[in-house]
């Protein structure tokens, strides 16, 4: 925060507080680069991906905790396996498919990589683990099907642990660097990872002041989100880990 008031270029600071003020840098954001741009990106492909990663998860979650079904077991075991490797050892394959299939700069594409995740899948089905089973029962006595149980009684009662999961996805996308330099290329398209590197990536100077006057402020929509969602979350990080 402090550097981002500063005046030059250096990141460094002799003392605590600037010797002079100056929100120049928070001028040259707005008006010389394209980080309103980056910022819509970056929302956009959060609010995207988290809300495709809510119905994916719960829906996968509901049918590994209450449906018995073939092959059960072995995605259980498949979806363990998957969280010990990061998106990041795919990069690779990400590069051949790109290329092969002229994915170059693919909002879609980014958004389909991004969508999964099995360890939220993980975390919600030992949230439903822990709910009552004579819920689902007494609901059925009184003619509901399994769909009706799902959206009447499972996701209302989950709120807390989609809340968690939202928040999650949320902050993992906005922050995602790697996979997302891969497959957009285009300035226009940049999220707000890429623009942020671009300020401290030039061979000729690194603008570090005006990489932490656009930190600051990229900071804010995940505080706000967090501030918005924060009655859920203490409740759902925790009731997850206990069942009954």
């Amino acid at each position: 925060v402090m550097s981002s008031f500063s005046a030059g270029d250096s990141f460094f600071l002799s003392s605590l507080f600037p010797e002079k003020f100056s929100v120049e840098h928070y001028v040259t954001l707005f008006r010389e680069t394209d980080f309103t741009v980056w910022v819509w990106n970056s929302l956009k492909f959060c609010v995207i991906v988290a809300t495709i990663q809510l119905v994916i998860t719960s829906l996968a979650a509901y049918a590994f905790a209450r449906l018995r079904f073939i092959g059960r077991k072995y995605g259980l075991m498949s979806l363990l396996v998957l969280q010990v490797f990061p998106n990041s050892m795919a990069v690779a394959g990400y590069y051949i498919l790109i290329y092969r299939f002229g994915l170059v700069d693919s909002s879609l594409a980014l958004i389909f990589v991004l969508a999964g995740s099995a360890y939220n899948i993980w975390l919600l089905k030992s949230y439903i683990d822990g709910l009552p089973v004579e819920l689902d029962e007494a609901a059925m006595v009184d003619g509901a099907n399994q769909f009706q149980v799902f959206y009447k009684i499972i996701i209302p009662l989950a709120m807390p642990q989609l809340a968690v999961i939202f928040l999650f996805s949320f902050i993992a996308t906005y922050s995602e660097y790697v996979i997302t330099s891969i497959f957009l290329q285009t300035p226009g398209k940049m999220t707000l990872a890429l623009g942020l590197q671009s300020f401290i990536s030039d061979q000729f100077a690194a603008h570090w002041t005006l990489f932490s006057a656009a930190a600051v402020i990229s900071s804010l929509p995940i505080m706000i989100v967090f501030m918005c969602l924060q009655r859920f979350i203490q409740s759902g990080l925790v009731a997850g880990g206990v069942k009954g």
